[in-house]
Parts: structure tokens; C-alpha cells; sequence
């Protein structure tokens, strides 16, 4: 039986990373970050992703043992299928140096072999290199010749229409030079990281920008405990480089930044607001953002979901496809507040119906307040999908008034908003009594988690509760935007 592995694919990257990581990594996993839901997602995309691209090369057969985690048995699944003369192996698993690696695809060519390792990516990345480069060392030691070896990655220029074309869907890129050269490094760099897992001691790695390059670490909450939640790090549009140097000279809270320190305009600005502690407010700005309104108003949010594999004509990979849409109306100034909205029913193209229902709700006269770029980058989508649709959604275009502007310009900037001005540190500067705290639903992400839920859940209640929290989460979204011009407009 194959020995043990020391090192697998994902951990050798991970010790590349910090060695730290990859010590923390084998013996002490309880200090990991809990596995959110965000990563998990990420896990299951990727898992769809691998097996959809198991279509470009049919008929494999997968090299599974007949338990989940026996990978050494994995490795001699694999060497069976080879001496049986099998053409196509999905995650064929190799041993090299009690170094484990997984391949994704591996196809027979002649006497060689080609290997693919798929990703859900929308691009081929820097790291996918080495992660190639440890699976072609691992192979080579295991005396399988490789004809070539290819990142096969989603093409987000692909737009579906009918069928699924995986040919266009994926793009392969060849990474087999690059691997090459990175070969006479890897037997040292297997070394040294079975070195420090045989060290018998945690590294003394101080946190740096390799805490999140490539990957965010999942130690993160323990060697960054003692890092205030706002800190120099917080800074906006401070380097990473600064911010670490800052920290390394004993400077973490942005009120310690000294004077002379060389800050940008946009950081000087946040820096002075959190020494001095007051609001900034230009009354002459804000009068003349708010002159160029005109009533009645919409105040309008959309909530989306961006799968990878795109699942209606007209999509792409990772296209945001709107399934929500909340909408509160004022007549004027002091008039009555009116909310409507669009639900789309679960395991259906939400975006016929979301159009009938917004154009049936935007009547003109009019401006249309949103927040950011988003909906209007939502809309042209629209517009190029359903053409019949076009030069209506095009008209609310151009009634589209963004409510960022002043707090973008600094016109309005107060200490609670930390160099932000997303709608999530406005809010509770301008109107803290509106929160989303308490609510079952609490951001973008966990309401694109809740719309997924709804395409498998059953029972009728949890259903409906479901809907409830959407509705409860998007009402929020426009409302906030009414509050928060309200507070512009008391000025």
C-alpha cells in the first residue's frame, strides 16, 4: 500500500502561501475560521463547474475508491485504470515523495498523456502555475508522460443560447512550458515545506499582504486577533504595502498616523475626519445635487444572482441575472411614501416578468434614485437580452439619478461612515435607526443564498418564510434610500 501522503496539491500552495498557514493547517486546524456560507458556495461551484467539464472529454471513467478521503487507495484506483488501458480518467490521483496530487482530467494521447485541471474561474490566474507545476512534478516521478498540460477555465465571453456549448463555455490554455520551467525549483520547495511540518514548532510569520494573496487565509481571525476591526488597514485607497508599513512601526489605529505621513487626498480626508472626530458636511453641494431632482421619485433596488454556468439564453458566466426588485415612490418632498415590488417564483427565468412588472411600476414622469452603478449596468443587460423590451428600459436610463454622488464627492462624510460610502456605512451614520440588524437576511450575498435555497425547498412554510425574508431585506434597500435622502434634504 502507498505510504501516507505529507503533502497534498492544496497544501503545498498553501505552504508557498505562509509557511505558518500550512504548519496551523496539520496541527492545530481548531484555530481554523469557521467554513461560511460565501466558501462554501465557492466549493459547490466549483465541484459543478468540474463536472460539467467532464462533457468536453466523455466516456471517462473516475478514479474512486470506495471511500470518500482514501486517497491512497485513490492512487492505486488510478494505477489500475492505466494497466487496464483506460483512455480518459476523471481525478486521477498520483503519489510522488508521499506527495499527493488530483487530476482533474487525464486523457491518453498515443503513449503520453494530456492532463486538464479544471477551474471555475473566469480567467487563468498566476497561481494556477505552481498548482499545475506540483501535479506535473508529481506525474514525472510517477512515470507518466505528459504531452501537455492545460488550465481549462469558464469563458465569460460565451453568451448561452439553446443547449449548453461546452466548447465555447470553457476555454483550455496550455500552461505546459510554464510548468517546465518551474520544475528545477519544486524539488527544494518540497523540501523545505516537509521541513517545516517536521519542525516541531509554529513559524514566527508576522501577518502581511500573503495573508490574502493569493487566497484570503482561513487563520485569518487568529493571527490578525489582536488588529482592531477599523484600523490602518481600513484606510481607503492606502496601499497594502503602506498599511503593513504603518503597522510593522507599531501604528494600527488611524488616529496614530502622524501628519506628515504622506496620504493621498481620499485618505488624508478620512484620516483627518477620524482625528478630528466631526462630520463634513457642503451644504452648497448637496443643495445642488438635490436642485437637479425632480419629483415624483422612484427609489429603486434590484437583488441578483450570478451563477457560473449561465441558465437562460442570453446569460453568461457569472452574468447577474435580476429576480427582485423593490421600489418606493414619493409624490414630493413631504408626500406619501408608496412601496411595491417583484418576486420572482423559484425555477423560473425571473427576467420576462421582473421587466413587465418594473415598466408596468416606472411610469413616466420622473427620476429613478438607485445607489451605484448596479441597476443601471442591470438594465442595459436587460435591454440587450430582450430586445422587444429595449427602448423602454433604455428610456429609464436616462431617469436614473445616483444617489452615491454626494457622498462619493465627500459632500457628506461622517466619521461611522470608515472611508466608505457603500449604502451599508451610510445608513446607520444618516439614519441609525433603520438597521439591518436583526433581520434574517442581511446582504446581497445571503439573499442570493436564500433565492437558491427557494429552487429545492418543499415545504410550503419554510417557503413562505423564505419570501417574507427577501421582501423584508430588499424593502430595506429602497427604504434606506428615502431615509437617506430625507436627512439630505432636512440640510
Amino acid at each position: 500500500m502507498t505510504e501516507k501522503h505529507i503533502l497534498s496539491k492544496s497544501t503545498f500552495l498553501r505552504g508557498l502561501q505562509c509557511h505558518k498557514s500550512l504548519y496551523l493547517n496539520r496541527y492545530r486546524r481548531d484555530l481554523r475560521d469557521p467554513i461560511g456560507p460565501e466558501l462554501q458556495e465557492v466549493f459547490a461551484t466549483g465541484h459543478e463547474v468540474g463536472e460539467l467539464a467532464r462533457g468536453l472529454f466523455p466516456g471517462g471513467v473516475p478514479s474512486k475508491p470506495p471511500k470518500s478521503f482514501q486517497f491512497q487507495r485513490a492512487v492505486e484506483v488510478t494505477r489500475e485504470l492505466i494497466e487496464a488501458g483506460k483512455d480518459i480518467i476523471y481525478e486521477a490521483a498520483f503519489q510522488h515523495e508521499r506527495v499527493l496530487a488530483l487530476v482533474d482530467i487525464l486523457v491518453r494521447d498515443g503513449d503520453k498523456w494530456r492532463a486538464y485541471e479544471v477551474k471555475s474561474s473566469a480567467s487563468l490566474k498566476e497561481v494556477h502555475i505552481p498548482d499545475a507545476g506540483i501535479q506535473y512534478y508529481i506525474m514525472q516521478g510517477q512515470g507518466i508522460e505528459l504531452a501537455d498540460l492545460s488550465i481549462v477555465h469558464l469563458n465569460t465571453s460565451y453568451v448561452r443560447q439553446g443547449e449548453l456549448d461546452l466548447e465555447q463555455l470553457f476555454s483550455i490554455v496550455s500552461v505546459h512550458s510554464e510548468v517546465l520551467e518551474l520544475q528545477p525549483e519544486l524539488p527544494d520547495l518540497v523540501a523545505e515545506l516537509k521541513g517545516i511540518l517536521a519542525g516541531g514548532m509554529v513559524p514566527e510569520i508576522p501577518i502581511g499582504p500573503h495573508c490574502s494573496v493569493p487566497y484570503d487565509c482561513d487563520f485569518i481571525g487568529y493571527c490578525w486577533s489582536e488588529v482592531p476591526e477599523y484600523s490602518v488597514f481600513n484606510v481607503a485607497r492606502m496601499s497594502k504595502k503602506e498599511a503593513f508599513g504603518l503597522y510593522r512601526e507599531g501604528i494600527v489605529r488611524t488616529e496614530d498616523i502622524p501628519n506628515d505621513y504622506p496620504l493621498g487626498d481620499t485618505a488624508a480626508f478620512q484620516v483627518r475626519s477620524d482625528k478630528n472626530g466631526r462630520t463634513t458636511i457642503s451644504e452648497v453641494a448637496i443643495h445642488a445635487f438635490l436642485q437637479t431632482l425632480n419629483y415624483p421619485l422612484y427609489f429603486l433596488d434590484f437583488e441578483t444572482f450570478n451563477p457560473a454556468i449561465p441558465p437562460y439564453d442570453g446569460t453568461r458566466p457569472y452574468g447577474q441575472i435580476p429576480y427582485q426588485y423593490s421600489l418606493h415612490k414619493k409624490e414630493s418632498p413631504r408626500g406619501e411614501l408608496e412601496h411595491t415590488g417583484f418576486l420572482a417564483e423559484a425555477g423560473m427565468d425571473p427576467r420576462l416578468p421582473l421587466i413587465e412588472s418594473m415598466l408596468s411600476e416606472l411610469e413616466a414622469p420622473g427620476d429613478i434614485v438607485v445607489y451605484s452603478g448596479f441597476e443601471a449596468g442591470r438594465i442595459r443587460d436587460l435591454a440587450q437580452q430582450f430586445p422587444e423590451h429595449s427602448e423602454a428600459l433604455e428610456a429609464l436610463l436616462e431617469r436614473l439619478v445616483d444617489l452615491m454622488q454626494p457622498f462619493r464627492d465627500r459632500a457628506y462624510y461622517a466619521p461611522e461612515m470608515r472611508g466608505s460610502y457603500s449604502i451599508k456605512a451610510v445608513l446607520p451614520a444618516l439614519v441609525p435607526d433603520l438597521s439591518y440588524d436583526g433581520l434574517a437576511i442581511s446582504d446581497g450575498g445571503m439573499a442570493m443564498r436564500a433565492y437558491y435555497e427557494l429552487g429545492d425547498e418543499k415545504n410550503p412554510d419554510r417557503i413562505e418564510a423564505i419570501r417574507n425574508n427577501l421582501w423584508e431585506y430588499c424593502k430595506l434597500d429602497s427604504l434606506a434610500m428615502v431615509r437617506i435622502l430625507e436627512v439630505l434634504e432636512s440640510l
